[in-house]
């Protein structure tokens, strides 16, 4: 046996990680990629592939002129590889599940946290005990409840950039078929919303994730549309503004835009219009009038002055409790 043989079977346990990480962190590779990312040749690669499948992992051959391989969805859940940083991301992810508006989710999430605990090297349970321990998820009030197989669907069409179709009941609960471009996943205040480009109707849309039933994927893939913001949240909150929702409030904040904006933690369900150097207006929109007495009352703890110009009814009402707290 050579000496080039002998070190290549050494390296293989870890090779073997490295190379099922690399499957996990992207939806295609092509076999060049992969031996030039590994250090090995070509014939090695596919040898390597070869060993993942004896143990379960479903990776498919990709045929066309440079060949590669995709890791798929099997019968079966294979071990996954997470580095330090991930496995901590993955901790507060389930920490905060357990309390949010996905439902069914509160056991799964802690049971996952368990076995994630249990795995964890040493050098990270630490950070994992201190994540669970100081941690508390307090659910949104009000917050509709979420399919979580949904949520999955939804957010793996997003990431493989994979067109597909939906049900959407809007405000009437009367139901339309829908063919989209999904682009991205925001949630607001335990509310999930999709934000995607709507192929038959040849515009942007934003779709609340709790009125989509029957999501399903479709063989088609896309070349990714510029979304018309800076960024997905941006572009959520300018739907909020631009849309005409049920339950509305105006409220003049002696503050800057820029300074509004320093202040509050997180994007507002409305447009905020600059009123000179020092003040501004606010004008919040939504479907939820708890979403948006929520946002009042956060602009009310900023320890600025500020006025409620207006609201709709039911925002009024939910807003006495904080009567003591608002100058009217």
């Amino acid at each position: 046996m050579s000496k080039k043989a002998g070190s290549s079977r050494q390296d293989l346990p870890g090779r073997l990680l490295r190379l099922l990480s690399l499957l996990q962190s992207r939806r295609e590779w092509s076999g060049v990629e992969l031996a030039d990312r590994l250090g090995v040749s070509g014939r090695t690669v596919r040898r390597d592939i070869d060993r993942l499948r004896t143990l379960d992992y479903p990776v498919e051959s990709i045929t066309g002129i440079a060949g590669g391989y995709r890791l798929l969805s099997g019968r079966n859940l294979p071990p996954l590889m997470l580095d330090d940083e991930e496995a901590i991301a993955v901790a507060f992810g389930l920490v905060t599940a357990a309390g949010s508006s996905i439902g069914g989710i509160e056991e799964s999430s802690i049971r996952a946290l368990a076995k994630l605990e249990r795995v964890l090297p040493p050098r990270l349970r630490p950070k994992l005990s201190a994540v669970g321990g100081t941690t508390v998820a307090i659910p949104a009030r009000g917050a509709p409840r979420v399919d979580p197989v949904s949520l999955a669907v939804l957010a793996s069409c997003c990431r493989d950039i994979q067109v597909m179709t939906f049900t959407y009941l809007d405000r009437s609960d009367a139901g339309s078929t829908r063919r989209v471009e999904p682009h991205h996943l925001v949630t607001v205040a335990g509310r999930w919303y999709l934000i995607a480009y709507d192929r038959d109707r040849a515009g942007w849309r934003t779709f609340r994730v709790d009125r989509i039933t029957h999501p399903r994927p479709l063989p088609d893939r896309f070349l990714p549309r510029p979304l018309p913001a800076p960024d997905p949240a941006t572009y959520l909150t300018r739907s909020f503004a631009t849309a005409r929702y049920r339950h509305t409030a105006r409220v003049e904040v002696a503050l800057s835009a820029d300074q509004l904006l320093a202040r509050l933690f997180a994007h507002l369900p409305g447009e905020i219009e600059p009123n000179g150097p020092d003040a501004c207006t606010i004008h919040l929109s939504a479907e939820s009038a708890e979403l948006i007495t929520q946002y009042v009352a956060a602009i009310a703890a900023l320890d600025a002055v500020f006025s409620l110009v207006s609201a709709s009814g039911e925002v009024q009402a939910r807003l006495r409790d904080l009567r003591q707290r608002l100058p009217y």
